[in-house]
C-alpha cells in the first residue's frame, strides 16, 4: 500500500478500540477471549471494549459463548464480510499508525485458573510425534481443569495432547524417576509455568 493511499484503520472502522478488536479477533479466527484479557492484550479500557463488543456481536461479526460464567467473544468466519476482513488483518499494512496486536502468552492463558494449577509444562510436540504438548499440575477435583485445557485446545486452533495429575503424584513420580515425566523432559521444552517451584 503506497503511503498516500495509506490509512489508519481506526479511521476506517470508525474507532480506534473497534480496530484493535476487529485486529485481534480477525488476524486469531481460531481464537476466543474474555472481555478483561481483551483489555490486556489491546490496551484500551473495558468500557470502551465492552461497547464496542457489542456493536460488532450486533453486526454478526463477533460471537459470544459462555464458559465457567465467563463470556468469551471471538470471529464469526460465517458472516459475509469474514474472508474480507481475514485479508484486510492479515496484511502487514507499512503504516505506523497501524495497529499492532500482542499474541496471548502461556501467563495470559493461565489466569482464569491461576488459583488451580501449580505447574505447567509446554512442549514443541511435532505432530504425529509421541507425547505431550501439556503436563497440567495442579487441582482437577471439579474438572475445572480439563475443561479449561478444552478451551485452551479450541483457542490454539489444534488437537493438543495433554495430561493433568496432582502435585502429590507430580512430587512421587518425579521423586522415584518416574519413566513418564522423563518422557516429557525429553521433548523439546517450550514454556514453563512453575509459582510453586516444584518443576
Amino acid at each position: 500500500m503506497s503511503k498516500e493511499n495509506a490509512m489508519p484503520l481506526e479511521k476506517l472502522f470508525g474507532s480506534k478500540t473497534r480496530a484493535k478488536l476487529l485486529g485481534l479477533f480477525f488476524e486469531n479466527p481460531d481464537k476466543s477471549y474474555y472481555v478483561r484479557e481483551i483489555t490486556r492484550v489491546i490496551e484500551e479500557q473495558i468500557n470502551s471494549v465492552r461497547r464496542e463488543l457489542t456493536n460488532l456481536n450486533a453486526l454478526g461479526l463477533v460471537k459470544i459463548e459462555n464458559y465457567e460464567n465467563k463470556v468469551y467473544y471471538s470471529a464469526n468466519m460465517k458472516h459475509p464480510f469474514a474472508r474480507p476482513m481475514t485479508e484486510i488483518f492479515a496484511r502487514k499494512i507499512d503504516n505506523p499508525q497501524e495497529v499492532e496486536v500482542r499474541r496471548p502468552t502461556w501467563e495470559d492463558y493461565v489466569r482464569p485458573v491461576a488459583n488451580l494449577i501449580d505447574a505447567l509444562i509446554v512442549t514443541n510436540r511435532i505432530p504425529g510425534q509421541e507425547g505431550l504438548d501439556l503436563l497440567i499440575i495442579g487441582d482437577d477435583y471439579q474438572r475445572k481443569l480439563t475443561r479449561w485445557a478444552e478451551v485452551v485446545e479450541k483457542r490454539q486452533g489444534k488437537p493438543l495432547n495433554y495430561a493433568i495429575m496432582s502435585r502429590e503424584d507430580y512430587l512421587y513420580r518425579k521423586s522415584v524417576r518416574d519413566r513418564f515425566l522423563a518422557d516429557v523432559w525429553s521433548l523439546k521444552i517450550s514454556e514453563t509455568y512453575d509459582p510453586g517451584k516444584i518443576l
